[in-house]
């Protein structure tokens, strides 16, 4: 399938930001589930390329001037493949660097004990569909209740969030299970949905020796396919945010986010 992708960045401030550092994760790779025919990145200021340790795409950018708005734009055309099954390159990070926890997916008491009547008697593909399932019920899926930085055991409590909340979740019990788990952010198209934000999945490894990773959408119950485009991977959200940066200045900041995802 060949998707275009539009997405766009703005940040509003009630006082001059003076200065700033930015960091982007909004450039999909070529990879086994999906070739990229066009991407390009605007920002306000020349923008530097790399490569973080996870094989990501990561543009930085440095503002010198004062400004009260900022755009970022994200642009191009990806064809998808129907792929749930991924194997990393042989210099790509271990799987047992993603059994540690992080501050947004340590599990508390309760999720442990919430843990132990989940887990699975054996680790199948069909097992991580159920336990989809469980996530999915557990956190259901609310819009306006969590935030970006809300810890995988706030949402539990909650019992709502969103696809982020739901990932950090899976991520923490597999974690807890001794099962290497990784974050993957993207974008996913649904014909009868329009996009209104970014989304979040799940990478777990069921074969360490082959570095052999499942790709599973919690939030849709599947396991991924021709509908998703592959952003950045990494430990948590926190770890591989689409946008993120320091500033001096600018007092209050605002969010407007802008979407479109279609098919070519």
């Amino acid at each position: 399938m060949k998707l275009q992708v539009h997405h766009q960045t703005e940040f509003h401030y009630d006082r001059p930001v003076h200065h700033s550092i930015h960091e982007l994760r909004l450039t999909p790779q070529n990879h086994s589930t999906q070739e990229i025919i066009r991407w390009r990145v605007n920002a306000p200021s020349k923008v530097f390329d790399s490569v973080d340790a996870f094989g990501n795409a990561m543009q930085s950018f440095v503002m010198e001037k004062n400004y009260s708005e900022l755009i970022i734009e994200a642009k191009g055309e990806v064809e998808t493949k129907n792929e749930y099954l991924i194997i990393d390159q042989p210099k790509s990070v271990s799987p047992y660097y993603l059994l540690q926890q992080t501050d947004l997916t340590a599990p508390n008491e309760e999720m442990m004990e919430y843990f132990k009547k989940i887990t699975p008697a054996a680790w199948t593909e069909q097992s991580m569909l159920e336990l989809t399932k469980n996530i999915g019920e557990k956190i259901q899926y609310v819009t306006g209740v969590t935030h970006s930085k809300t810890l995988a055991s706030e949402a539990f409590k909650l019992g709502k969030g969103v696809c982020q909340d739901q990932t950090h979740l899976l991520l923490s019990f597999c974690r807890y299970s001794g099962i290497p788990a990784r974050y993957v952010s993207g974008y996913v198209y649904d014909v009868d949905k329009p996009v209104d934000s970014s989304h979040a999945w799940i990478d777990v490894c069921l074969n360490i020796d082959k570095a052999e990773w499942l790709s599973i959408d919690i939030t849709n119950q599947c396991f991924t396919n021709d509908c998703h485009i592959r952003l950045a991977v990494g430990r948590d959200y926190d770890h591989i945010s689409p946008v993120k940066g320091v500033r001096f200045g600018g007092g209050e900041e605002s969010l407007i986010t802008n979407f479109s995802l279609k098919e070519c």
